[in-house]
């Protein structure tokens, strides 16, 4: 499989996961960030929730994983690995700042500002290590296994 079909793959898997993050923050803190609305409202459409999700989704889907693939070997000279988890879950770091500083709820009260930035970035690394592991699992070398020793006589 190409890398670009590699990285739309895994930013499928990612974006899901993300979701799943933002599903359960939902559930079990009755708090909705409400994604779609924030992306809406920062590309200039408030109330255009529908254009929201679109962007969130093809951000996930294609955008991040592309720019990903085209920004991981300078990724991978920078950390000195060539592990693409490792490189995803950097990258998903640098999206968070990025979020965190460009959206956020308009009415968000103190007493949920640390869950906010809490399942935010749990949410961005989530979403990279999710890219980061189907990138690297559909790229046709086996995953790294632990060498084992044999203590025989």
């Amino acid at each position: 499989m190409n890398r670009l079909a590699r990285a739309v793959v895994a930013g499928t898997a990612a974006t899901a996961v993300m979701m799943l993050v933002f599903l359960f923050l939902a559930t079990q803190t009755r708090l909705t960030l409400d994604v779609p609305a924030i992306i809406a409202r920062f590309v200039g459409l408030p109330g255009e929730d529908v254009v929201g999700m679109a962007i969130f989704t093809a951000a996930g889907i294609l955008a991040w994983p592309v720019l990903f693939v085209a920004i991981s070997p300078y990724l991978g000279r920078l950390l000195r690995t060539d592990d693409p988890t490792v490189q995803a879950v950097v990258f998903a770091f640098g999206l968070w700042i990025a979020f965190v500083l460009l959206g956020r709820p308009e009415e968000l009260s103190a007493q949920f500002l640390f869950i906010y930035l809490f399942f935010t970035f749990l949410a961005h690394l989530a979403y990279g290590f999710t890219l980061g592991v189907v990138y690297e699992r559909f790229g046709g070398k086996p995953p790294a296994v632990a060498a084992t020793h044999s203590s025989g006589p």
